[in-house]
């Protein structure tokens, strides 16, 4: 059961109106590494959760708190597109609305469409989309994408803090700096605790039985580049990080198979072959008159 309190968690109320930042703020509402991203990720990781507990309950707290950001977002973005002007600003170089709007940075579909507000779009005007979320029922592997997410969306508010001098804009986004620190943290910490309670371990998924893969290629750093420094790095040489090999380094990439002949699928997908067009046309009549679905 979802329930709405009409309370903000933080403040989110500017100095004074930006059309343009408000352009830019969308970035981390509808963006890869988004609010609504992070929301809908840990939604469904809990939703595809197979053990309860307090794994669980973390992704659903969490879940909770991120969408507690996107409105915050939201709410800050309309308000900075409170007093924006409706067409053309006394600065345009043009005399053509549309025109000025575009150079003067701000995204006319936040006038158009949402009538001075936020969408749910990054700061190109592109759609979120539910492909940015992670959710795959495995909780190591779940998590370690967590960290991803709250590492690169912290990186996008960092870099979006130094874009503006707004104090109400940096207060918000020193709070949200803040909230992402946390998390980037306990999800470090879940990682940590999954393998030290023994439910998952390197490499995921770490009930699939090794013996099925080919070992002989498991540890070998190869390297497929023509820089020389790879091999000084732990992962050339030295115990691998699950505990289960010492890894090795080849300079140079393993020696490769020859590739397959190219295919030939039937006629009537009408790909281009080597064989003449009457005799893809003579192929594809004689699979339509033996009915070869």
């Amino acid at each position: 059961m979802f329930i709405h309190q009409q309370k903000l968690q933080y403040n989110a109320s500017p100095e004074k109106p930006d059309a343009v930042y408000a352009r830019k703020l969308q970035e981390v509402i509808g963006g890869q590494y988004g609010e609504i991203t992070v929301a809908m990720q840990y939604s469904f990781q809990a939703w595809n959760a197979h053990i309860p507990g307090k794994y669980r309950d973390l992704l659903f707290s969490t879940a909770a708190e991120e969408f507690g950001h996107v409105e915050m977002l939201a709410t800050m973005v309309a308000q900075l597109l409170e007093k924006a002007p409706l067409g053309i600003t006394e600065d345009a170089v043009q005399d053509d609305p549309a025109v000025a709007a575009v150079i003067g940075g701000t995204d006319m579909q936040q006038a158009i469409v949402s009538g001075a507000g936020a969408r749910p779009v990054d700061s190109m005007g592109n759609p979120w989309t539910a492909g940015y979320v992670t959710a795959s029922g495995n909780l190591l592997a779940d998590m370690t994408s967590n960290v991803n997410a709250e590492m690169q969306g912290r990186t996008q508010v960092a870099r979006l803090y130094h874009m503006t001098d707004d104090p109400g804009i940096r207060d918000l986004l020193s709070f949200l700096l803040a909230r992402d620190t946390m998390h980037q943290n306990q999800w470090v910490a879940a990682v940590r605790e999954l393998q030290a309670e023994g439910l998952e371990e390197m490499p995921v998924p770490s009930n699939f039985p090794q013996s099925k893969e080919a070992s002989e290629h498991a540890y070998t750093a190869y390297n497929f580049s023509d820089g020389e420094a790879m091999e000084q790095g732990s992962w050339a040489s030295g115990p691998s990080p699950d505990g289960k090999a010492e890894f090795s380094y080849q300079p140079e990439p393993m020696a490769g198979v020859p590739m397959p002949p190219p295919t030939h699928p039937d006629a009537r997908f009408y790909g281009t072959t080597e064989l003449p067009n009457t005799v893809e046309k003579a192929a594809g009549t004689v699979q339509d008159k033996l009915n070869k679905e």
